[in-house]
Protein backbone atom coordinates (compact mmCIF):
# COMPACT_ATOMS: atom_id res chain seq x y z
CA UNK A 1 0.00 0.00 0.00
CA UNK A 2 1.19 3.36 -0.69
CA UNK A 3 2.64 5.68 2.11
CA UNK A 4 2.45 2.48 4.39
CA UNK A 5 6.12 1.64 6.16
CA UNK A 6 7.08 -1.40 5.93
CA UNK A 7 6.80 -3.38 9.20
CA UNK A 8 10.54 -4.57 9.08
CA UNK A 9 11.19 -0.75 8.75
CA UNK A 10 8.62 0.18 12.12
CA UNK A 11 10.98 -2.54 13.75
CA UNK A 12 14.49 -0.53 13.18
CA UNK A 13 12.86 2.87 13.95
CA UNK A 14 11.68 1.89 18.02
CA UNK A 15 13.65 1.69 20.54
CA UNK A 16 14.66 -1.27 22.49
CA UNK A 17 13.27 -1.60 25.27
CA UNK A 18 16.12 -2.45 28.29
CA UNK A 19 15.60 -4.71 31.69
CA UNK A 20 15.93 -2.74 35.08
CA UNK A 21 19.32 -3.07 36.91
CA UNK A 22 19.39 -4.18 40.38
CA UNK A 23 21.20 -0.54 40.92
CA UNK A 24 17.91 1.44 40.06
CA UNK A 25 16.06 -0.94 42.24
CA UNK A 26 17.98 -0.24 45.01
CA UNK A 27 17.91 3.34 44.32
CA UNK A 28 13.97 3.97 44.10
CA UNK A 29 13.51 1.46 47.68
CA UNK A 30 15.88 3.41 49.02
CA UNK A 31 14.13 6.87 48.14
CA UNK A 32 11.32 5.38 49.93
CA UNK A 33 12.83 4.63 52.86
CA UNK A 34 14.33 8.09 53.06
CA UNK A 35 10.68 9.74 52.72
CA UNK A 36 9.35 7.25 55.32
CA UNK A 37 12.12 7.86 57.66
CA UNK A 38 11.60 12.02 57.36
CA UNK A 39 8.16 11.41 58.27
CA UNK A 40 8.71 9.63 61.25
CA UNK A 41 11.40 12.06 62.70
CA UNK A 42 8.88 14.79 61.91
CA UNK A 43 6.24 13.36 64.05
CA UNK A 44 8.28 12.70 67.21
CA UNK A 45 9.77 16.30 67.10
CA UNK A 46 6.40 17.41 66.95
CA UNK A 47 5.52 15.25 69.92
CA UNK A 48 8.54 16.24 71.85
CA UNK A 49 8.17 20.33 70.90
CA UNK A 50 4.14 19.64 72.21
CA UNK A 51 5.77 18.25 75.70
CA UNK A 52 7.93 19.92 76.18
CA UNK A 53 6.70 23.59 75.06
CA UNK A 54 9.02 25.92 77.10
CA UNK A 55 12.21 24.23 76.23
CA UNK A 56 11.60 24.03 72.44
CA UNK A 57 10.58 27.99 73.13
CA UNK A 58 13.68 28.41 74.23
CA UNK A 59 15.65 26.43 70.63
CA UNK A 60 13.82 27.80 68.25
CA UNK A 61 12.09 31.02 69.49
CA UNK A 62 14.34 33.79 70.49
CA UNK A 63 13.77 34.83 74.15
CA UNK A 64 11.72 38.66 74.66
CA UNK A 65 14.10 41.50 75.43
CA UNK A 66 15.90 41.90 78.51
CA UNK A 67 15.51 37.86 79.25
CA UNK A 68 18.78 35.30 78.64
CA UNK A 69 17.06 32.00 78.15
CA UNK A 70 18.31 29.33 80.54
CA UNK A 71 20.47 26.87 78.79
CA UNK A 72 22.07 23.64 80.22
CA UNK A 73 21.18 21.70 83.83
CA UNK A 74 21.44 24.97 85.92
CA UNK A 75 17.72 25.77 87.06
CA UNK A 76 15.72 23.08 85.67
CA UNK A 77 17.99 20.35 86.86
CA UNK A 78 17.10 21.14 90.69
CA UNK A 79 14.09 18.62 91.48
CA UNK A 80 12.20 20.33 94.16
CA UNK A 81 11.34 19.32 97.27
CA UNK A 82 10.13 19.75 100.83
CA UNK A 83 12.47 19.73 104.08
CA UNK A 84 12.42 20.54 107.64
CA UNK A 85 15.42 21.09 110.18
CA UNK A 86 16.45 18.21 112.48
CA UNK A 87 15.96 19.13 116.13
CA UNK A 88 15.39 17.34 119.52
CA UNK A 89 11.79 17.46 121.48
CA UNK A 90 10.12 15.64 123.64
CA UNK A 91 8.17 12.62 122.47
CA UNK A 92 4.86 11.26 123.81
CA UNK A 93 4.51 7.18 123.59
CA UNK A 94 0.94 6.99 122.86
CA UNK A 95 -1.30 4.35 122.46
CA UNK A 96 -3.81 4.51 119.62
CA UNK A 97 -7.45 2.72 119.62
CA UNK A 98 -11.36 2.45 118.77
CA UNK A 99 -13.75 3.11 121.05
CA UNK A 100 -17.39 3.76 122.17
CA UNK A 101 -18.27 6.06 124.38
CA UNK A 102 -21.27 4.97 127.52
CA UNK A 103 -23.21 6.19 129.26
CA UNK A 104 -20.87 6.13 133.21
CA UNK A 105 -24.67 5.26 134.90
CA UNK A 106 -27.31 3.76 133.05
CA UNK A 107 -30.95 3.31 134.30
CA UNK A 108 -34.37 2.23 133.25
CA UNK A 109 -36.68 3.19 135.31
CA UNK A 110 -40.31 0.80 135.65
CA UNK A 111 -42.61 0.93 138.40
CA UNK A 112 -42.68 -1.02 141.50
CA UNK A 113 -46.34 -1.16 141.55
CA UNK A 114 -49.17 -2.08 139.38
CA UNK A 115 -51.83 1.61 138.56
CA UNK A 116 -52.58 4.31 136.55
CA UNK A 117 -50.38 6.67 135.53
CA UNK A 118 -52.08 10.38 136.36
CA UNK A 119 -48.94 12.54 135.40
CA UNK A 120 -46.08 13.10 134.38
CA UNK A 121 -44.16 15.53 134.95
CA UNK A 122 -41.03 15.11 133.15
CA UNK A 123 -40.11 16.32 129.38
CA UNK A 124 -38.29 13.62 126.91
CA UNK A 125 -34.44 14.36 127.08
CA UNK A 126 -34.16 16.77 129.73
CA UNK A 127 -31.63 16.68 132.27
CA UNK A 128 -32.94 15.15 135.77
CA UNK A 129 -31.34 15.34 139.41
CA UNK A 130 -31.54 12.10 141.21
CA UNK A 131 -35.00 12.66 143.69
CA UNK A 132 -36.54 14.60 140.25
CA UNK A 133 -40.70 13.77 140.34
CA UNK A 134 -40.61 11.51 136.69
CA UNK A 135 -44.42 10.28 137.20
CA UNK A 136 -47.30 9.98 139.32
CA UNK A 137 -49.80 7.07 139.41
CA UNK A 138 -53.49 7.08 141.15
CA UNK A 139 -52.61 6.44 144.74
CA UNK A 140 -56.03 5.93 146.19
CA UNK A 141 -56.16 2.02 146.36
CA UNK A 142 -52.69 2.23 147.85
CA UNK A 143 -53.85 5.20 150.62
CA UNK A 144 -56.91 2.55 151.56
CA UNK A 145 -54.73 -0.17 151.86
CA UNK A 146 -52.62 2.38 154.41
CA UNK A 147 -55.68 3.27 156.24
CA UNK A 148 -57.13 -0.48 156.75
CA UNK A 149 -53.67 -1.42 157.98
CA UNK A 150 -54.17 1.25 160.72
CA UNK A 151 -57.24 0.31 161.43
CA UNK A 152 -56.33 -2.94 162.04
CA UNK A 153 -53.42 -2.01 164.35
CA UNK A 154 -56.31 -0.03 166.58
CA UNK A 155 -58.29 -3.10 166.64
CA UNK A 156 -55.81 -5.66 167.83
CA UNK A 157 -54.18 -2.80 170.12
CA UNK A 158 -58.10 -2.76 171.98
CA UNK A 159 -57.60 -6.97 172.09
CA UNK A 160 -55.06 -6.55 173.56
CA UNK A 161 -55.56 -3.93 176.53
CA UNK A 162 -58.84 -6.32 177.25
CA UNK A 163 -56.16 -9.66 177.36
CA UNK A 164 -53.74 -7.85 179.37
CA UNK A 165 -56.81 -6.61 181.77
CA UNK A 166 -57.90 -10.34 181.68
CA UNK A 167 -54.46 -11.66 182.47
CA UNK A 168 -53.78 -8.97 185.44
CA UNK A 169 -57.22 -10.37 187.09
CA UNK A 170 -56.23 -13.67 186.75
CA UNK A 171 -52.74 -13.72 187.98
CA UNK A 172 -54.32 -11.61 191.20
CA UNK A 173 -56.55 -14.85 191.75
CA UNK A 174 -54.25 -17.79 191.45
CA UNK A 175 -52.37 -17.01 194.74
CA UNK A 176 -55.72 -17.26 196.78
CA UNK A 177 -56.95 -20.62 194.93
CA UNK A 178 -59.73 -18.84 193.29
CA UNK A 179 -58.13 -19.45 189.70
CA UNK A 180 -56.33 -22.18 188.11
CA UNK A 181 -52.62 -22.22 186.84
CA UNK A 182 -54.05 -23.15 183.88
CA UNK A 183 -56.56 -20.18 183.34
CA UNK A 184 -53.42 -18.40 183.81
CA UNK A 185 -51.45 -19.89 181.37
CA UNK A 186 -53.95 -19.32 178.72
CA UNK A 187 -54.67 -15.69 179.59
CA UNK A 188 -50.70 -15.31 179.05
CA UNK A 189 -50.67 -17.09 175.68
CA UNK A 190 -53.02 -15.09 174.61
CA UNK A 191 -51.92 -12.02 175.39
CA UNK A 192 -48.39 -12.64 173.69
CA UNK A 193 -50.38 -13.94 170.85
CA UNK A 194 -51.74 -10.66 170.72
CA UNK A 195 -48.72 -8.57 170.70
CA UNK A 196 -47.62 -10.77 167.82
CA UNK A 197 -50.63 -10.10 165.77
CA UNK A 198 -49.78 -6.17 166.16
CA UNK A 199 -46.05 -6.77 165.40
CA UNK A 200 -47.78 -8.07 161.95
CA UNK A 201 -50.33 -5.40 161.83
CA UNK A 202 -47.64 -2.28 162.28
CA UNK A 203 -45.28 -4.30 159.28
CA UNK A 204 -48.40 -3.99 156.84
CA UNK A 205 -49.08 -0.90 157.48
CA UNK A 206 -45.62 -0.31 156.70
CA UNK A 207 -45.65 -2.15 153.28
CA UNK A 208 -48.45 0.23 152.61
CA UNK A 209 -46.71 3.06 153.03
CA UNK A 210 -43.99 1.67 151.31
CA UNK A 211 -46.46 1.23 148.37
CA UNK A 212 -47.73 4.46 148.67
CA UNK A 213 -44.87 5.93 148.05
CA UNK A 214 -43.77 3.90 144.91
CA UNK A 215 -47.01 5.59 143.34
CA UNK A 216 -44.45 8.96 142.77
CA UNK A 217 -41.93 7.32 140.56
CA UNK A 218 -38.62 9.48 140.78
CA UNK A 219 -34.96 9.67 139.84
CA UNK A 220 -32.98 7.27 140.79
CA UNK A 221 -29.88 8.75 139.84
CA UNK A 222 -29.12 12.37 137.59
CA UNK A 223 -28.65 12.56 134.45
CA UNK A 224 -30.44 12.89 130.94
CA UNK A 225 -33.65 11.28 130.19
CA UNK A 226 -34.72 9.43 126.51
CA UNK A 227 -37.72 8.53 125.33
CA UNK A 228 -40.61 7.94 127.46
CA UNK A 229 -42.56 4.87 126.34
CA UNK A 230 -46.11 5.51 128.63
CA UNK A 231 -48.97 8.56 128.62
CA UNK A 232 -51.09 9.58 130.64
CA UNK A 233 -53.66 7.16 131.34
CA UNK A 234 -51.73 4.05 130.53
CA UNK A 235 -51.84 1.13 133.30
CA UNK A 236 -48.20 0.25 134.17
CA UNK A 237 -47.05 -2.82 135.61
CA UNK A 238 -44.08 -3.61 138.35
CA UNK A 239 -43.71 -6.92 135.82
CA UNK A 240 -43.15 -4.92 132.89
CA UNK A 241 -39.75 -4.63 131.86
CA UNK A 242 -39.68 -2.38 129.28
CA UNK A 243 -39.87 0.40 131.88
CA UNK A 244 -41.18 3.82 131.53
CA UNK A 245 -37.92 5.72 130.62
CA UNK A 246 -33.96 5.56 130.70
CA UNK A 247 -31.43 7.92 132.42
CA UNK A 248 -27.95 8.37 130.99
CA UNK A 249 -25.35 9.87 133.32
CA UNK A 250 -23.26 11.51 131.17
CA UNK A 251 -21.50 13.65 133.28
CA UNK A 252 -18.98 12.36 133.97
CA UNK A 253 -19.21 9.85 131.21
CA UNK A 254 -16.92 6.76 130.02
CA UNK A 255 -15.18 5.42 126.82
CA UNK A 256 -14.76 1.85 126.63
CA UNK A 257 -11.54 0.80 124.59
CA UNK A 258 -9.76 -1.94 123.53
CA UNK A 259 -6.19 -1.96 123.16
CA UNK A 260 -3.58 -5.12 122.13
CA UNK A 261 -2.63 -7.58 124.82
CA UNK A 262 1.38 -6.86 124.01
CA UNK A 263 0.62 -2.97 125.09
CA UNK A 264 -0.60 -4.96 128.88
CA UNK A 265 2.75 -4.82 130.88
CA UNK A 266 3.62 -0.73 129.75
CA UNK A 267 0.41 0.56 130.31
CA UNK A 268 -0.24 -1.34 134.05
CA UNK A 269 3.68 -0.24 134.83
CA UNK A 270 2.75 3.59 133.77
CA UNK A 271 -0.50 3.31 135.60
CA UNK A 272 1.26 2.22 138.48
CA UNK A 273 2.73 5.38 138.68
CA UNK A 274 -0.04 7.60 138.56
CA UNK A 275 -3.44 8.41 136.44
CA UNK A 276 -2.83 7.66 132.73
CA UNK A 277 -4.14 11.10 129.87
CA UNK A 278 -6.90 9.87 127.97
CA UNK A 279 -7.91 11.94 125.06
CA UNK A 280 -11.06 10.76 122.82
CA UNK A 281 -11.21 12.32 119.11
CA UNK A 282 -14.40 11.93 116.36
CA UNK A 283 -13.79 8.67 114.61
CA UNK A 284 -11.54 10.09 111.68
CA UNK A 285 -9.42 11.04 114.22
CA UNK A 286 -9.55 14.93 113.16
CA UNK A 287 -11.62 16.31 116.38
CA UNK A 288 -10.58 16.27 119.27
CA UNK A 289 -13.75 15.71 121.96
CA UNK A 290 -12.51 15.76 125.75
CA UNK A 291 -10.00 15.15 128.02
CA UNK A 292 -10.20 12.13 130.38
CA UNK A 293 -8.10 9.36 132.43
CA UNK A 294 -7.49 5.78 132.47
CA UNK A 295 -10.06 5.04 135.22
CA UNK A 296 -10.49 0.78 134.83
CA UNK A 297 -8.12 -1.62 133.46
CA UNK A 298 -10.25 -4.75 132.62
CA UNK A 299 -9.78 -8.17 134.56
CA UNK A 300 -8.89 -10.05 131.91
CA UNK A 301 -7.19 -10.50 128.26
CA UNK A 302 -9.49 -11.40 125.25
CA UNK A 303 -7.98 -15.06 124.52
CA UNK A 304 -10.20 -15.02 121.07
CA UNK A 305 -9.05 -11.15 119.79
CA UNK A 306 -5.81 -11.30 122.00
CA UNK A 307 -6.86 -7.33 123.15
CA UNK A 308 -7.24 -6.13 126.95
CA UNK A 309 -10.59 -3.44 127.36
CA UNK A 310 -9.93 -0.54 129.22
CA UNK A 311 -12.24 2.34 130.10
CA UNK A 312 -11.83 5.90 130.69
CA UNK A 313 -13.63 8.53 132.99
CA UNK A 314 -14.65 11.86 131.40
CA UNK A 315 -15.84 15.09 133.43
CA UNK A 316 -17.45 16.02 130.01
CA UNK A 317 -18.85 19.34 130.98
CA UNK A 318 -19.47 20.40 127.22
CA UNK A 319 -21.25 17.08 125.90
CA UNK A 320 -19.18 16.68 123.00
CA UNK A 321 -19.21 12.95 124.06
CA UNK A 322 -22.79 11.11 124.05
CA UNK A 323 -23.41 7.31 124.77
CA UNK A 324 -22.69 5.44 121.76
CA UNK A 325 -20.52 7.53 119.53
CA UNK A 326 -17.63 6.14 118.02
CA UNK A 327 -14.57 7.51 119.05
CA UNK A 328 -10.85 7.26 118.57
CA UNK A 329 -8.78 7.03 121.63
CA UNK A 330 -5.07 8.23 122.52
CA UNK A 331 -3.42 6.92 125.61
CA UNK A 332 -0.08 9.16 126.95
CA UNK A 333 1.56 6.30 128.56
CA UNK A 334 4.99 7.74 128.74
CA UNK A 335 6.99 10.73 127.39
CA UNK A 336 10.82 10.37 125.98
CA UNK A 337 12.59 13.86 126.70
CA UNK A 338 14.83 15.61 124.32
CA UNK A 339 15.04 13.15 121.43
CA UNK A 340 15.70 13.38 117.62
CA UNK A 341 12.19 13.69 116.34
CA UNK A 342 11.50 13.81 112.46
CA UNK A 343 8.08 13.74 110.50
CA UNK A 344 7.42 9.95 109.94
CA UNK A 345 7.05 10.94 105.78
CA UNK A 346 10.36 11.60 106.05
CA UNK A 347 11.65 7.72 106.64
CA UNK A 348 11.53 5.75 103.39
CA UNK A 349 11.48 1.77 103.57
CA UNK A 350 14.08 0.22 101.13
CA UNK A 351 15.52 -3.11 100.66
CA UNK A 352 18.25 -2.83 103.02
CA UNK A 353 15.86 -0.96 105.92
CA UNK A 354 14.99 2.56 106.45
CA UNK A 355 16.79 5.38 105.55
CA UNK A 356 15.90 9.19 104.62
CA UNK A 357 17.48 12.07 101.91
CA UNK A 358 20.00 14.48 103.81
CA UNK A 359 20.21 17.99 102.36
CA UNK A 360 23.81 19.00 102.26
CA UNK A 361 25.10 22.47 102.21
CA UNK A 362 25.64 22.26 98.00
CA UNK A 363 22.06 21.68 97.77
CA UNK A 364 22.81 18.19 96.57
CA UNK A 365 20.60 15.02 98.64
CA UNK A 366 22.58 12.07 100.42
CA UNK A 367 21.24 8.99 101.28
CA UNK A 368 21.38 7.89 105.14
CA UNK A 369 20.55 4.63 106.50
CA UNK A 370 18.10 4.91 109.90
CA UNK A 371 17.48 3.14 112.96
CA UNK A 372 14.26 4.78 114.11
CA UNK A 373 12.44 3.91 117.50
CA UNK A 374 8.88 4.93 118.27
CA UNK A 375 6.25 6.39 115.48
CA UNK A 376 3.14 7.89 116.30
CA UNK A 377 0.96 10.88 115.50
CA UNK A 378 2.84 11.52 112.42
CA UNK A 379 6.75 11.53 113.87
CA UNK A 380 9.35 9.40 114.55
CA UNK A 381 12.15 9.09 116.85
CA UNK A 382 15.39 8.55 115.02
CA UNK A 383 18.06 6.36 117.81
CA UNK A 384 20.74 6.63 115.04
CA UNK A 385 21.82 8.23 111.62
CA UNK A 386 20.59 11.91 112.07
CA UNK A 387 22.10 14.97 114.00
CA UNK A 388 20.49 18.05 115.39
CA UNK A 389 20.86 20.74 112.62
CA UNK A 390 20.65 18.35 109.23
CA UNK A 391 18.18 18.91 106.61
CA UNK A 392 15.63 16.49 105.74
CA UNK A 393 13.40 15.88 102.90
CA UNK A 394 10.04 15.61 103.87
CA UNK A 395 8.52 15.23 100.13
CA UNK A 396 9.58 15.16 97.04
CA UNK A 397 11.02 11.89 97.06
CA UNK A 398 10.47 9.80 93.78
CA UNK A 399 12.94 11.35 91.95
CA UNK A 400 15.85 11.15 93.99
CA UNK A 401 19.18 9.70 94.66
CA UNK A 402 22.23 10.07 95.98
CA UNK A 403 23.82 13.40 94.50
CA UNK A 404 20.78 14.86 93.11
CA UNK A 405 20.36 18.46 93.11
CA UNK A 406 17.32 19.93 94.78
CA UNK A 407 15.72 23.17 95.49
CA UNK A 408 14.59 23.02 98.81
CA UNK A 409 11.19 24.87 100.90
CA UNK A 410 11.20 24.71 104.68
CA UNK A 411 8.35 22.59 105.62
CA UNK A 412 6.66 24.72 108.02
CA UNK A 413 3.61 22.19 109.36
CA UNK A 414 6.41 19.93 110.09
CA UNK A 415 8.64 21.52 112.62
CA UNK A 416 5.42 22.74 114.00
CA UNK A 417 4.51 19.18 114.43
CA UNK A 418 8.26 17.79 115.98
CA UNK A 419 8.05 20.64 118.64
CA UNK A 420 4.39 19.09 120.18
Amino acid sequence: MKGSIPSEAREKGRRPTRPESAATRRSRHFGWRAVVMLLLVTALGGTWVWQHPDVAKGMFWPASPGKTPQRGNDAQAAIPVRATTVGRHDFPVELNGLGTVQAWNSVTVRSRVDGQVEKIAFEEGQPVKAGDVLVELDARPFQAALDQATAKITQDQATLASAEADLARTNALVGPGYATKQLLDQQTATVNQLKALIKADEAAQENAKVNLTYTTIRAPIGGRLGLRTIDIGNIVHAADQSGIVTIAEIQPIAVVFTAPESEFPPVMRALSEGPLDLTAFSSDGKTELGHGKLAIVNNDIDVASGTIRLKGRFENPDNQLWPGLSVSTRLLVSTLHDRIVVPDIAVQRGPAGLFAYIVRPDQTVEKRDLKVGQIGNGLAVVESGLEPGEKIVTAGHARLQPGTRVADRPDDESNTAGKQ
